[in-house]
């Protein structure tokens, strides 16, 4: 009880901070996005003190555990990213992906237990996060119909537009670095024009990262245009139904993760 304690306040902790980033930052949009997810942890904290009590006859007390429990909340970058690249689909999505190793974690611990009360307990656990999972995934379906209405309505940039504008904005840092090594940004531009040229076929559909639109701080700099084209790609590998697609999708991640590293080298 007391590492699901744990979890839940870690869970409930984190999405408030990512609210009240979202109102420095301007996305007053997603405020209640994780308003809401934080409300919704808030009350699954509640619960998992009141199974306590009843349970044991106290509140869960991580006084009494033999070691530290490691962090288990994973914001995928959402706290420190451009808030350009966030949106809802992309917020429940990271909250589904959470809840979804909540659920792996305590069905592991139940299979796992000689303990029947322990068992119980987290199999208690492990229904708690699955009902929360399945209305987490209604609300990123919605987003995502949501997401995919407003597109309707704005210019549709493609996957090799949006390639070849991030070649040449690395094109351009090239030619502004003096006397530094940039032979790495050399590879990342030609990998983003092959990528672009492989695209042109237009097998990878719209992401729903990008379905609004880009916005012009992202299109008009490298360092937001490189992650959300990750971010696209790693979509893609998650969801694309055939093998050949999702292989593809995650080599193309491959070499984003090593453009931005190369940004990083570039622009520290």
């Amino acid at each position: 009880m007391a590492i699901a304690y744990h979890m839940e306040q870690e869970a409930c902790d984190n999405y408030a901070d990512l609210a009240k980033r979202m109102q420095r930052e301007g996305r007053a949009d997603l405020v209640p996005v994780f308003e809401q997810l934080a409300q919704e942890e808030a009350q699954h904290l509640h619960n998992v003190v009141n199974w306590s009590e009843r349970i044991h006859g106290t509140k869960p007390d991580l006084a009494d555990l033999q070691w530290e429990p490691a962090d288990t909340f994973d914001d995928e970058g959402a706290s420190t990213i451009a808030p350009e690249l966030m949106g809802a689909y992309r917020s429940f999505s990271m909250a589904v992906r959470n809840e979804e190793r909540a659920f792996l974690f305590w069905t592991y611990v139940a299979a796992q237990t000689d303990r029947s009360d322990l068992r119980l307990a987290a199999e208690q656990m492990a229904r708690e996060e699955l009902g929360h999972l399945s209305t987490l995934r209604a609300e990123r379906r919605r987003a995502f119909h949501a997401e995919r209405a407003q597109r309707t309505h704005s210019r549709t940039i493609s996957l090799p537009e949006l390639e070849l504008r991030l070649s040449d904005l690395l094109q351009s840092l090239v030619g502004r670095q003096q006397g530094c090594d940039s032979s790495n940004l050399g590879i990342a531009i030609e990998e983003a024009r092959e990528r672009a040229a492989m695209l042109a076929d237009g097998q990878f559909d719209i992401s729903p990262l990008v379905g609004n639109g880009v916005s012009h701080d992202v299109f008009g700099r490298a360092v937001p245009l490189c992650e959300l084209l990750l971010d696209c790609y790693l979509d893609y590998a998650e969801r694309l139904p055939r093998e050949v697609e999702r292989t593809r999708a995650q080599a193309f991640a491959g070499q984003l993760v090593a453009c931005r590293s190369a940004l990083r080298e570039v622009l520290q």
